[in-house]
């Protein structure tokens, strides 16, 4: 994967310049959806792509696998950018204690729906935050509950086929159409589910002294 940092671009209004206290905030994800929530919160920031093993470890616990990845993701990219503050994120989910993992195919997508249809599935959401300036870490995980609709083999197949949500835990964008497949969502931070907790990240901000409020 590449290395090169690319300032994010913005979907609506440009971003405001950075107070002049601020440290340069980066955001390790090739992930547009993380991208697009980061971009809420009207702060500058730029994109680095980690490249990191993501296998699980051998009987590791899924949230242990979420909050091992982030940091691991942080952590990769902060070498690069000493000073920086960092985000990394990750995002596991389970069913029956078993990890869901992403498709990566349209037959074996229909397969995960079929098993999630009309039960709850969990997702761990991981976030990092390394503060380049002290090597300090933050890490926090946050839980998601997510029942799926009891929705026949037609539907499912044509979902996939407007969306092919391959590369998605899941199978199922829930920042997109995958909505729809969903019965109820609960969380303590609904920006969770799409992988990365603004309410956690925000939080951990204003714990390094990250100015977002400025006259």
């Amino acid at each position: 994967m590449s290395s090169a940092v690319t300032p994010a671009a913005p979907s609506a209004a440009p971003l405001p310049s950075a107070p002049a206290a601020a440290p340069r905030l980066i955001l390790g994800s090739s992930s547009r959806y993380r991208r697009e929530l980061l971009e809420r919160l009207r702060i500058p920031f730029e994109i680095d792509v980690p490249d990191i093993d993501e296998t699980p470890l051998a009987g590791e616990a899924p949230e242990a696998t979420a909050l091992r990845l982030s940091r691991r993701k942080a952590e990769a990219i902060a070498v690069r950018h000493p000073g920086a503050l960092v985000i990394g994120s990750d995002q596991v989910a389970t069913l029956d204690g078993v990890q869901v993992g992403k498709p990566g195919s349209h037959e074996r997508a229909l397969e995960q729906l079929r098993w999630m249809r009309g039960r709850t599935v969990t997702f761990h959401s991981a976030l990092c935050l390394l503060d380049g300036r002290s090597g300090e870490v933050h890490l926090e995980e946050v839980r998601t509950l997510a029942t799926f609709r009891e929705l026949g083999d037609s539907e499912l197949e044509a979902y996939l086929r407007l969306e092919q949500p391959y590369d998605v835990a899941g199978s199922a964008k829930s920042e997109g159409l995958g909505i729809a497949l969903l019965s109820r969502v609960e969380s303590d931070d609904p920006t969770a589910l799409v992988g990365l907790p603004l309410i956690a990240l925000t939080g951990m901000l204003r714990r390094v002294g990250y100015p977002f409020f400025t006259a």
